[in-house]
């Protein structure tokens, strides 16, 4: 059964960190890499039960996929959430062997003062030892493989 470590980059998120946490129950780790941040993230990181580490200046985002502790990782932003619809799909995900796929896409959808907006499918869901990236996110290379569900954008951030 394949495990899960989720990893998110916060500078100064406190408004929305915790709605992102909330959200990660079918995570076996989660690992919350703070930029600086001078606000209450890295205490509410810490409340949710998150593994907290300081970025260091000079290393790529994608770099701290290393610290994770599991070779799978979602990748999520500070103001984003899981559907329940995709919750439910990782936890189905869980009880399969994915060993031969590098990576699952995502929608994303976000909200907007019009509603939600899909914005498309991410490359969220990968497997360390076969995708690397620089930023953040892995972006939105094509992963054939595809998850139910959606990830939530909330707010003006990133």
């Amino acid at each position: 059964m394949p495990k899960i470590s989720a990893l998110i980059h916060v500078a100064n998120h406190e408004r929305s960190l915790g709605r992102a946490l909330e959200s990660l129950r079918p995570c076996d780790q989660v690992l919350v890499v703070l930029h600086s941040s001078t606000d209450q993230s890295r205490k509410i990181a810490k409340d949710y039960g998150a593994t907290v580490k300081n970025a260091v200046v000079g290393v790529d985002d994608g770099a701290y996929a290393h610290d994770c502790k599991h070779q799978w990782i979602l990748c999520l932003l500070p103001n984003e959430a899981l559907s329940e619809a995709l919750e439910a799909a990782l936890f189905e995900w869980k009880q399969t062997d994915p060993a031969r796929t590098p990576g699952y896409s995502i929608a994303v959808r976000k909200e907007t003062s019009k509603g939600w907006r899909q914005l498309g499918r991410e490359l969220r869901l990968v497997n360390r030892d076969a995708v690397n990236w620089t930023g953040a996110l892995p972006g939105k290379r094509g992963a054939r493989a595809q998850l139910k569900g959606d990830i939530l954008r909330f707010g003006d951030d990133s």
